[in-house]
């Protein structure tokens, strides 16, 4: 075959490396894009967070001029942004990122106040087991049965298996364990070392006769029902619990108030919780009658170019400025994709803010339907530029704090021709199960007939596919005596 030369002309779009990564900055939560600042402040020397203390030639230059760089050796960079656009936050919101006091001013006083490290379940009980006056046997085989327990406390595996694990030459039997097992459940927390929550709960209970033998009559019936008819009393079966354990309402009810004070989780006290704090991007307050939504400044990262750097990037090639010309035209590609990010961020919100005015005037049940193609729109972007704002960015507002996509939502229809959105119908079915007969709950179909009656057309699954998604129990569930 002959060889031939042929040209052909076609289009293909290609991903500039400043427009990949505007596109993950764009998508990164605010905890996350710290973490890549963080890493990229190592790997650039030029690249440096600005400490708010700069002199006239170190002044970054102002938002509006930000999409030109400044040439080499001029002053530092630093997305200052616009004054009217990066606020603090307001001093009537009092959320869980921010105390009565401003925590970045005290750095000194945060770290004298950290959380000491708590003693875990297992320490704790050996510490107990250290107090008592076992035998060296019998304190071994308790902490044999502390070293199997689970992080709840509770004894997973059965006294024959532990038995079996052990060597032919320690000669554990199963009668062994099983008194071993009863000095542990006498341990604190009351509770621990239980097979099984119904056991959890008949230890405290016993553990509650001791120190207060007066209500004995109460504590009688609520380990009887710990014991027996546990599954009925989760069932909310009253009925049958009458009828087996001859009480009357009021003895039942008492009995009942006593088995709920319990804990079925006795370890938990000595789990390491984090406490996890959501640093919103927006804030959003009401000025002169209009919602207005305003960048929070704290949580934006403060980033310049090292002038002494940018002089030495300025230098001719081959002697090492070719480089650092590099990390500076990075350094700067970096500021204005953060820039970007906010301002994007900005745009986005302030629209959803356009839309769920009534939202933030009336509560959830003033909520319209919204999708992300309506906001697309609006600011002449492609949906998953939406999705990504909208994913992991959040907003103060004087109602809480809320993910960007919480305002996002299905609309059913109305019998008017209307719709309504599918949050405002989650909050329509809260007020109702709040506000029920406790002993003639709703069940879901009742649910659905009120909202018909108010024109609000919803089928009975689709009630209880919003209940189950509220952790609203059934109607069977929510009776009470």
């Amino acid at each position: 075959m002959k060889p031939t030369l042929q040209f052909r002309l076609s289009q293909h779009l290609t991903l500039t490396p400043q427009l990949q990564q505007s596109i993950r900055l764009l998508q990164l939560s605010t905890v996350e894009l710290n973490q890549e600042i963080e890493r990229l402040l190592i790997d650039n020397p030029i690249l440096e967070r600005e400490d708010g203390e700069t002199d006239a030639a170190g002044t970054a230059p102002a938002a509006g001029t930000r999409d030109e760089p400044a040439a080499a050796g001029a002053s530092s960079e630093a997305p200052q942004g616009n004054p009217e656009r990066n606020e603090e936050l307001p001093s009537d919101f009092a959320a869980p990122w921010r105390g009565a006091e401003d925590s970045s001013r005290d750095e000194d006083s945060d770290r004298g106040q950290t959380t000491p490290d708590l003693p875990t379940l297992r320490d704790h009980l050996n510490g107990e087991l250290a107090l008592t006056n076992l035998g060296t046997r019998d304190r071994a085989l308790v902490g044999l049965l502390i070293d199997a327990l689970d992080e709840h406390g509770y004894l997973t595996q059965s006294l024959e298996d532990i038995a079996a694990l052990m060597s032919a030459e320690a000669q554990v039997n199963v009668e062994e364990l099983a008194i071993a097992l009863r000095h542990l459940q006498n341990f604190e927390p009351a509770g621990v070392g239980a097979r099984a929550p119904g056991e959890c709960l008949a230890l405290q209970l016993r553990a509650m006769r001791e120190r207060a033998p007066g209500a004995d009559v109460d504590i009688a019936l609520a380990l009887a029902i710990c014991e027996q008819h546990l599954d009925l009393l989760a069932s909310r079966d009253y009925v049958r619990l009458k009828n087996l354990t001859g009480a009357d309402d009021e003895a039942l009810r008492a009995a009942q108030s006593l088995i709920r004070g319990l804990n079925p989780h006795p370890g938990a006290a000595f789990a390491g919780i984090e406490a996890r704090y959501v640093i919103p991007d927006v804030v959003v307050r009401k000025v002169k009658g209009v919602w207005r939504a305003s960048l929070n400044q704290e949580a934006m990262p403060r980033l310049r170019v090292n002038r002494l750097y940018a002089e030495l990037a300025s230098r001719p090639r081959g002697s090492g400025g070719n480089a650092m010309a590099t990390q500076l035209q990075e350094a700067r590609w970096l500021i204005k994709n953060v820039l970007q990010r906010f301002d994007t961020i900005l745009r986005v919100s302030q629209a959803i803010v356009d839309r769920q005015r009534n939202f933030l005037e009336h509560g959830e049940v003033a909520m319209r339907p919204m999708v992300l193609r309506e906001i697309a729109e609006v600011l002449g972007v492609h949906e998953s530029t939406i999705s990504r704002v909208t994913t992991q960015k959040y907003i103060a507002t004087p109602r809480g704090t809320y993910e960007l996509k919480y305002f996002f939502g299905s609309h059913v229809a109305t019998d008017t021709g209307g719709a309504a959105s599918s949050t405002a119908i989650r909050a329509l079915i809260r007020q109702l199960v709040s506000a029920e007969d406790t002993k003639a709950p709703l069940s879901d179909s009742r649910i659905a007939r009120i909202l018909a009656e108010q024109g609000i057309v919803v089928a009975r699954r689709t009630i209880a596919k919003y209940r189950e998604s509220l952790q609203i129990p059934p109607v069977n569930q929510r009776k009470s005596l």
